[in-house]
């Protein structure tokens, strides 16, 4: 059996280019005691791949030269070498790396039941990028029933489900995105109180004529230009939550920073950083109560899937074009 691999073999400047990986395929080598082997079946794309090329301190060590491509993915167990704690066809999930096929002791590889979800949402929806909504919306952005919520990204993985909880929750939502079919989808369909089009309107001018009153939580994807504008409509007290910046990750020349930031002094406002890492421990209560949101049809769960490993450049660039809606993800088998 060989496995298809997308190798790292260069740290990109600014857009990584088809030649930063390399394809390969190599013979599966033979199980050691206590090892298994997970055919994998999808694997997430997130914006965070691109910080994890950089060879800079960070929350956690870059990616190596000719390493399997760091992802989060789920698949089956199909050969176990005396490893008590799975079964052959279990379900699991973890960081297997974009490959058709990874070998584990199964240290931090989790059993998720397919039975209640499909496999993509528990890398979407049910995984880090879920977790990543909750916890920097809950426990981050601190909601409250009445607060104003400004999402950036809100199309995204994150943002999407960011804003949802926040309906739940019993705020009035504003969501941020590129073009007029996004910001359709999340008043439409996800059930956002309005959205701004940063592609065709002003940012500070829509700002003031959708957040009249400002805004008390901003859940922040996006940097740059949006952060600052965003900065300027903080009502006292507000939190702003640095989820991600994936309009400044390409950048070649140094990170554009805001310029609204004595905003935060004035109002006595927070401005908080967030990694989903720091929420492991809790991921079974906020996956359980997501769950139930499911069940109950008060959250949507979106997944834009693309086939073959082959196709990992061109899938992964879609999350920098914004040809996407949801959770991107790749599916790796090959029927």
């Amino acid at each position: 059996m060989n496995n298809k691999q997308i190798i790292f073999k260069k740290r990109p400047i600014g857009v990584p280019t088809a030649d930063t990986w390399q394809l390969e395929s190599n013979p599966i080598p033979e199980l050691q005691e206590g090892e298994i082997l997970v055919q994998q079946h999808y694997i997430s794309l997130d914006p965070a791949m691109r910080g994890w090329m950089n060879d800079s301190k960070s929350y956690i060590p870059p990616v190596a030269i000719d390493d399997v491509m760091r992802s989060g993915s789920i698949g089956v167990v199909i050969k176990n070498n005396g490893n008590p704690k799975f079964e052959i066809g279990d379900v699991v999930t973890s960081w297997g790396g974009v490959q058709q096929y990874a070998i584990t002791t199964g240290e931090s590889w989790y059993k998720v039941d397919t039975r209640l979800a499909p496999m993509p949402m528990y890398i979407g929806t049910l995984g880090m990028p879920g977790m990543t909504a909750y916890f920097g919306i809950t426990e981050v952005g601190k909601i409250k029933e009445g607060d104003i919520v400004l999402v950036s990204g809100a199309a995204g993985a994150v943002g999407s489900i960011v804003g949802q909880i926040a309906k739940i929750k019993g705020c009035k939502v504003i969501g941020i995105a590129g073009g007029k079919e996004k910001c359709d989808y999340v008043v439409n369909e996800l059930g956002f109180d309005a959205a701004i089009d940063y592609k065709s309107e002003n940012i500070y001018t829509a700002l003031k004529e959708k957040c009249p009153k400002g805004v008390d939580v901003f859940f922040d994807n996006v940097g740059g230009l949006i952060l600052d504008a965003a900065l300027s409509k903080l009502r006292m007290h507000a939190r702003v939550v640095i989820c991600g910046a994936i309009s400044q990750y390409n950048n070649k020349s140094k990170i554009d920073g805001p310029s609204n930031y004595l905003s935060l002094l004035v109002t006595r406002s927070t401005m908080q950083g967030m990694v989903v890492m720091d929420y492991t421990k809790k991921f079974g209560e906020a996956a359980k109560q997501m769950g139930i949101w499911l069940q109950e049809g008060k959250l949507k769960s979106k997944e834009d899937i693309y086939e073959g490993i082959e196709n990992f450049h061109e899938t992964y660039n879609r999350l920098f074009s914004g040809d996407k809606k949801g959770k991107l993800v790749l599916k790796v088998i090959e029927e």
